[in-house]
């Protein structure tokens, strides 16, 4: 295995760069701004690797070696896609929608060898269940701001813990990056994670 490319992330996620650090890799930020515009009939699944790949050819086409990953992460109920709110009228109403009901979380990682084009794709799912939500509770999230930058308008690594029941899959696939998953690709581009410790 080699452990010598730098790893770049292509993500202005506060959360996806402290998850990184949680697992102790070292490496650099390189956001990519995409179209998130969805297709008309486009699938869930299909619409999260589609951003994921497009920011990771993105940021690899920048930087020219390396290591890019790349994910993108979105909430689905009924097959609908819930990003990141409009506003606090429109986070409130996402807020009613998943209160009480289960929903999808999906996140596509993507990673690519900026160098020799190679590129890894794969997406983990979490079962997300909430409780049954006051009008009070919803108003009281939203104002904190914290559902406005987060897709379907809730955190489970902040205050939104307080609104999930429980969850049947990866956890940090529902902060917006899965660890397990990541670090199964990490190795099958040849990466020796455990030797690359900060």
């Amino acid at each position: 295995m080699i452990d010598t490319p730098s790893i770049i992330l292509a993500s202005n996620s506060p959360r996806r760069r402290e998850l990184l650090r949680q697992i102790g890799v070292p490496f650099s930020v390189a956001p990519a701004d995409v179209d998130e515009d969805i297709m008309p009939g486009e699938a869930a699944e299909t619409y999260a690797t589609r951003v994921a790949r497009d920011k990771a050819r993105i940021a690899a086409a920048r930087t020219h070696s390396g290591i890019v990953i790349a994910a993108d992460t979105i909430v689905v109920l009924d097959n609908e896609i819930l990003g990141k709110p409009a506003d606090s009228a429109d986070a409130a109403r996402m807020l009613e929608k998943l209160s009480g009901r289960v929903h999808r979380v999906i996140t596509a990682v993507v990673i690519k060898d900026a160098g020799t084009g190679r590129e890894l794709v794969k997406s983990a799912e979490t079962r997300v269940w909430f409780r049954n939500l006051s009008p009070v509770e919803i108003a009281s999230y939203v104002k904190s701001g914290e559902p406005l930058d987060k897709a379907g308008a809730y955190g489970i690594q902040e205050r939104g813990a307080l609104l999930v029941d429980r969850i049947e899959g990866c956890y940090y696939n529902v902060v917006g990056l899965p660890l397990s998953l990541l670090g199964e690709l990490l190795q099958e581009m040849g990466l020796n994670i455990w030797s690359r410790q900060e």
